[in-house]
């Protein structure tokens, strides 16, 4: 009997599976893992000292929202946790503005220099990314505090009698992550910009458009997926910021993030901890759903 024949192209495919198996293990255990994790202590009970009791529980999940009065045992909305969840989902929002305001004509310049001066630029965009996190912060940190520079410069030139009270604020953790996830900004709206065709602009000036009416009906619809793209990469981990709220906010203005680790921490509260976690991997995991939509609706639209 002749030898069973294979098809060279399932054979190939079966190969590249198994050459790949490794990895996509070791990526499935160490993605999923600790999520799955965090979605099981979140219906169990706390433990005295931290850690949590086998025991099934949803009261981590109500207490999200919901809190026990532990007089009259009656139930009231968790003002606390909704004010930390809107202050969030706010100063992300209000960073990724200020990140497009700002970053949008910076790529532009960049994108419309020689290429040899946009090496350079964009080398400057990216020497950030070379410090800690956490040194960018204690940076700004010394700009807006009382004796830092700014209140200084203010103060030399007579624009102000008294310092201005920035640090340990919402507007200094603004500012902060602002600072912080600007170029994130900036790359992709450069990537965007690059391949922008600028005959098109000159069609738009030739027609008698203003700037304003070239920049809202030709460059953002071009230039869109750029825009949306660097949207996502700064408000995403903006949501989740520990570090630079912890700083700047100095404790008191607490976002999503640091009252995560206060639950590990000192409230020695995992299941309220994890269940927290979970909740925002479901709003940042519905922001980037709405993303994938939009990219595939306009690849449809070609």
């Amino acid at each position: 009997m002749a030898a069973r024949q294979t098809d060279p192209g399932a054979r190939t495919e079966r190969t590249t599976w198994l050459l790949s198996a490794p990895a996509l293990v070791l990526l499935a255990f160490a993605a999923t893992g600790p999520l799955f994790i965090m979605l099981v202590y979140s219906f169990l009970e706390p433990g005295q000292y931290g850690n949590v009791v086998w025991k099934f529980s949803t009261k981590a999940w109500l207490n999200v929202f919901l809190q026990q009065d532990i007089f009259d045992g009656t139930w009231h909305w968790a003002d606390a946790h909704l004010t930390i969840f809107w202050r969030s989902i706010k100063l992300a929002f209000l960073t990724t503005i200020l990140a497009m305001l700002v970053g949008l004509p910076t790529a532009w310049f960049i994108a419309t220099r020689s290429p040899r001066a946009r090496m350079v630029l964009l080398f400057l965009i990216t020497v950030p990314f070379w410090t800690n996190l956490l040194i960018r912060t204690f940076a700004i940190e010394q700009i807006i505090r009382n004796e830092g520079l700014l209140n200084s410069l203010l103060l030399r030139l007579g624009l102000i009698e008294a310092p201005i009270q920035i640090i340990y604020s919402d507007i200094a953790v603004f500012i902060g992550m602002t600072y912080v996830y600007l170029p994130l900004m900036v790359l992709p709206l450069f990537a965007a910009i690059e391949r922008f065709d600028m005959r098109l602009l000159e069609a738009a000036y030739d027609l008698y458009a203003s700037r304003w009416q070239a920049l809202r009906q030709v460059i953002l619809p071009i230039i869109r997926p750029g825009v949306i793209a660097g949207s996502i990469l700064v408000f995403v981990p903006a949501l989740g910021a520990y570090v630079t709220p912890r700083i700047l906010g100095g404790g008191r203005n607490m976002m999503i993030g640091n009252f995560i680790s206060l639950q590990f921490g000192q409230g020695r509260n995992w299941p309220l901890g994890a269940a927290l976690s979970v909740i925002l991997l479901v709003i940042v995991t519905a922001v980037l759903i709405l993303y994938v939509r939009f990219v595939n609706r306009r690849a449809a639209d070609g």
